[in-house]
């Protein structure tokens, strides 16, 4: 992508050029066979990536129709290829002894850290560090959030995951199986979140994947559902997109969070692609 030079100032890349190198790495996406782990799948995704996480000042509210449906397409295919990627790495280390070792094979593994670091400050900033219980909705084939804040930040704390596919709860089992720690005190539950209703409401933190949710529709009724449950008082730490990072994934409105109060959010200016809200239901 070296060819492609920001137009407006020094710092940021004019919103048509930014929209057409989406669009072109879009069409070259829609070609593709399959969205399977390869060079070239891989290629066009970091390409992509790149792009995305150059300066720029899109609102992506604003984008024409067409550019529109673009981006929900292409948010769609990225979170296909992103799940198929998490299961080839996450079956390529259940084969080893000790999974948990080899957790860096995964290629963003080092975001994750980023991200977890930071939506940990986040809630240690607004007092909130003290957790019993915590569920993390859409938790995949690679659980990298619960095990980060389950080694590094909540050690003693109990998570419970929940994802729509139970072929990658059982990678997910495996992984973390055999910490004597984490599998005690880790569960991964097979479910559709719209279906949980009564037990969301014995958690002190939840945490909502960022593809949890395509479309904006999704996104509300998802957070409408959490929040009818969530007891009072008790936080949900929502995971966003802003700008150029919202070709890759869904954004989050503060007018999407009726209901909520809106504690933080954070926008990531580095490499790290998911911008992050804290919420908390009122207590009445």
């Amino acid at each position: 992508m070296a060819s492609l030079q920001p137009s407006i100032g020094e710092n940021h890349m004019s919103d048509d050029l930014l929209i057409a190198a989406v669009t072109k790495i879009h069409v070259s996406i829609c070609k593709l066979d399959n969205l399977r782990p390869s060079k070239h799948v891989n290629s066009l995704l970091t390409q992509l990536v790149k792009l995305c996480t150059l300066p720029s000042s899109i609102d992506i509210k604003n984008l024409p129709e067409e550019a529109q449906q673009m981006r929900k397409n292409l948010i769609r295919l990225c979170g296909r290829a992103e799940g198929l990627l998490e299961l080839e790495v996450s079956s390529l280390i259940t084969k080893f002894p000790h999974p948990m070792s080899h957790l860096n094979l995964y290629p963003y593994y080092t975001n994750y850290l980023e991200l977890a670091h930071i939506e940990h400050k986040i809630l240690c900033d607004n007092g909130i560090v003290q957790f019993k219980r915590v569920a993390f909705v859409g938790s995949g084939s690679m659980p990298l959030t619960s095990i980060i804040m389950a080694t590094h930040y909540m050690k003693s704390t109990y998570f419970d995951n929940y994802d729509i596919d139970e072929s990658a709860n059982q990678l997910a089992r495996r992984i973390v199986g055999v910490d004597s720690d984490l599998g005690r005190r880790m569960r991964f539950k097979t479910c559709d979140v719209m279906d949980v209703r009564e037990e969301l409401g014995g958690f002190d933190c939840m945490f909502l994947a960022a593809l949890v949710g395509m479309s904006r529709e999704e996104k509300v009724r998802i957070l409408g559902h959490m929040r009818k449950y969530m007891k009072c008082g008790s936080v949900l730490v929502v995971r966003s997109a802003n700008g150029s990072r919202g070709f890759l994934y869904p954004v989050v409105e503060d007018e999407d969070l009726g209901g909520f109060e809106i504690l933080s959010v954070f926008h990531p200016t580095n490499e790290v692609i998911n911008s992050v809200v804290l919420v908390r239901k009122p207590i009445v």
